[in-house]
């Protein structure tokens, strides 16, 4: 097996696990609700969070009265999960081995998380293993790259860092045509509708921006490489087509999921 998960993802997540919670990990908040209402997490749903980070989906779940667990590489991030969900369990380690029996969750989730695996059909498999016959299984990823008006600033710090070995699936590759559906199919579960969710990423500011664009581990991984003043310098030049004469920022940008399912004709639903 590749190496592990959280060995290679923990220390670029867990820099500013607070920015990444108060101004970065809402921007998607429409994603976590449109995934919620579909699966119709309610009262006593068993839920898992894979890849949960500071935990406001769980949060969210939670007050709908979900039972939440949820599964992180990054224990900062976890901490502040904690805080907002205390009795949730929340777990770290490597997504290819959760910690859990098998058939302990009416639902899982996966938002943006299972496709960084060291290798993901194993980390979806397990999510397979520990959710109950025909339960749904959230996974969610970036939409297409050309509705991303993110991928200027994605672009712009990667040009900062060293290539990506040959081959290396970048932000967007799941969003191919097609290529969502065949992952879910590759480890042996029954994929359902691909669905996209707008979601605005609105900052009041320049200076807040950068601030909650700097807790993701990506850019982590920039200024470890360039230096935080030259990271600045590159956000600040890519954010300026979405920074109005107000001074706010606002950047659109669209997410897909899809639910797949352990068996046929069970997509979508939690009962």
């Amino acid at each position: 097996m590749p190496r592990g998960t959280a060995e290679r993802n923990a220390a670029l997540w867990g820099a500013r696990p607070r920015d990444w919670a108060e101004v970065q990990e809402g921007q998607v908040r429409p994603l976590y609700e449109a995934v919620l209402d579909e699966l119709r997490i309610g009262a006593g749903t068993r839920l898992l969070d894979v890849g949960c980070g500071a935990g406001m989906a769980s949060q969210l779940a939670a007050e709908r009265g979900a039972r939440v667990s949820g599964f992180d590489a990054t224990a900062p991030l976890l901490a502040v999960a904690r805080e907002r969900v205390p009795e949730g369990d929340f777990r770290v380690g490597d997504m290819e081995s959760l910690p859990w029996d098998a058939g302990s969750f009416d639902a899982v989730v996966g938002f943006n998380s299972f496709q960084f695996a060291a290798d993901p059909a194993v980390a979806l498999g397990e999510a397979g293993r520990v959710a109950v016959d025909g339960a749904p299984i959230a996974i969610a990823t970036w939409g297409p790259e050309d509705q991303c008006e993110a991928r200027a600033v994605l672009r712009a710090q990667g040009a900062l860092l060293p290539p990506p070995p040959p081959g290396a699936p970048g932000p967007f590759a799941m969003s191919q045509p097609g290529a969502l559906d065949g992952f879910v199919e590759r480890t042996g579960l029954r994929a359902g509708e691909s669905r996209d969710v707008e979601c605005v990423w609105r900052y009041p500011d320049v200076d807040t921006a950068m601030r909650g664009l700097k807790a993701a581990g990506p850019t982590t991984a920039a200024i470890r490489e360039a230096g935080e003043e030259r990271v600045d310098e590159v956000l600040r030049e890519a954010l300026r087509p979405f920074t109005g004469d107000d001074g706010t920022v606002t950047i659109r940008n669209v997410f897909r999921y899809t639910v797949a399912s352990t068996s046929p004709g069970s997509a979508g639903r939690t009962s």
